[in-house]
């Protein structure tokens, strides 16, 4: 949605930088400058070129003016400062998320900038996609001979972080770029941009500079995800960790045995209903905490809405239920959730639930009948709700997911589908583990994997198994 604060400044901002870009023109090349941003068209005979500048400008809605600014940017003919102002009010509608001031600070104080500055050219263009690194130069400083004129933040970065190493830690470079006061959009390009294979040109500096970034930024809610790749090297993006800003699920639809058939009950509310065989399906619709979802907080649910009194029965129940959901050509689906219980045993209780076959999408069409515009990925094999608004996706990948005519054939389009599905949920928050389904076919094998894999995923994610 539009925020109207937003436009409204950027309106402001771009009407003189607009007016300037378009002053230039003579009447016969107005309209074709308009065009060039975007901009409604005026006869020339509608008025002074100044009157029609004006008059293309006011009919250019709130939604096209985003179109209009980036196009201004790309010119790439903006002062630093100007353009910092344009991106920012682009880039604060996207709802990035809160970076503290006291995360940044402690974030620099615990980077080694010898680990960010690893080459000077490189380190120093992407520095001034950000930051503002030259005087504007007034007609005083123009008086005077080069040599004589104040120097500007390149210089001193220069002399400070490249010729005198030792000068300068992260925290002062920081301090004289703003970072600590720049907005949360800008900032999380920054860091996403300090870490990326054109800064840093080597994936083992990548991931350990990334490491270390996370280990202080993670207590905000906040991580460098990859997300991606770039000429073979790992992308990564800053992403939100926490449920109220990945948008905190609603409505958990697992363990489905069929396509279910929903609709809602509240279109305003999102409260949906599960029309026919309510049993088909389960809709875990409790408020889901900071704890994510357990087995006991599963459970729970189970013997409330089963009305079951004993706990014991419930937890057998339950188990069956979604161990019947698993599709029966999957070995590997089965043998991952039989054998995460097994693994953690009575651990399993406080740990996250392994809820299986979650729908992500739901579409009451067919992926044929809906044609070019059918969602990616309509149910995950399994989804792991972890505390803090974390979220893990579990995917056994068979040999359909990448051929045809019975796995006789590649098929690179579906292993198209696949990475692009992968890069969506990376990108809403969510981290992606696959696994050959080869690799779980059997079931030894499975359990000396997983027995790695599974101590593995809770120390990355920090999940110990205690209650709130």
């Amino acid at each position: 949605m539009v925020s109207s604060r937003y436009r409204s400044g950027l309106r402001q901002q771009l009407d003189a930088v607009v007016s300037r870009h378009l002053s230039g023109n003579t009447h016969a090349t107005l309209n074709a400058g308009f065009a060039e941003l975007a901009m409604p068209e005026i006869p020339k005979e509608e008025g002074s070129l100044r009157e029609r500048i004006e008059r293309s400008y006011a009919q250019v809605s709130d939604n096209d003016l985003t179109l209009v600014a980036q196009r201004i940017l790309a010119r790439g003919s903006l002062t630093a400062a100007t353009r910092n102002g344009i991106q920012d009010l682009l880039w604060a509608e996207s709802s990035p998320p809160a970076i503290p001031k006291r995360v940044r600070r402690e974030l620099a104080r615990a980077l080694d900038l010898a680990d960010m500055a690893r080459h000077e050219a490189r380190f120093m263009t992407m520095l001034e996609r950000f930051w503002v690194l030259d005087r504007e130069e007034s007609l005083a400083d123009l008086l005077l001979p080069s040599t004589n004129r104040p120097p500007g933040l390149r210089q001193h970065i220069q002399q400070h972080v490249f010729r005198n190493p030792e000068d300068w830690s992260t925290e002062v470079l920081f301090e004289h770029l703003g970072a600590f006061e720049a907005g949360d959009a800008r900032f999380a390009r920054f860091l996403a941009s300090a870490v990326s294979a054109d800064v840093l040109l080597d994936e083992p500096a990548q991931r350990h500079l990334v490491a270390q970034i996370n280990e202080q930024i993670r207590s905000a809610g906040i991580e460098l995800r990859e997300t991606g790749a770039d000429g073979g090297y790992p992308r990564f993006t800053l992403v939100s960790t926490r449920l109220a800003d990945n948008r905190r699920p609603k409505n958990v639809i697992f363990a489905s045995l069929t396509k279910p058939d929903i609709r809602f009950l509240s279109a305003v509310d999102n409260d949906i209903e599960i029309v026919g065989d309510p049993g088909s399906v389960l809709v875990y619709d409790r408020e889901i905490t900071g704890d994510g979802i357990r087995w006991r907080d599963l459970q729970t649910w189970w013997q409330d809405t089963q009305k079951i009194a004993d706990e014991a029965e419930a937890k057998k129940t339950l188990y069956h239920r979604l161990r019947r959901s698993l599709p029966g050509n999957s070995p590997g689906q089965r043998n991952v959730f039989e054998l995460y219980h097994h693994i953690l045993g009575s651990a399993v209780y406080d740990l996250p639930a392994l809820l299986p076959e979650v729908w992500l999408h739901w579409d009451h069409k067919t992926v044929r009948e809906r044609g070019p515009e059918a969602l990616l990925r309509s149910r995950m094999d399994f989804l792991l709700l972890l505390p803090h608004g974390q979220r893990v996706v579990l995917e056994v990948d068979g040999s359909q997911h990448y051929t045809r005519d019975d796995g006789q054939v590649p098929d690179s389009y579906k292993y198209a589908e696949l990475v692009a599905g992968d890069r969506e949920l990376k990108l809403r928050g969510y981290e992606v583990f696959r696994f050959g389904h080869d690799e779980l076919r059997d079931a030894e094998r499975a359990r000396l994997l997983l027995q790695e894999f599974l101590p593995a995923l809770f120390q990355r994610f920090e999940v110990n198994g205690r209650t709130s």
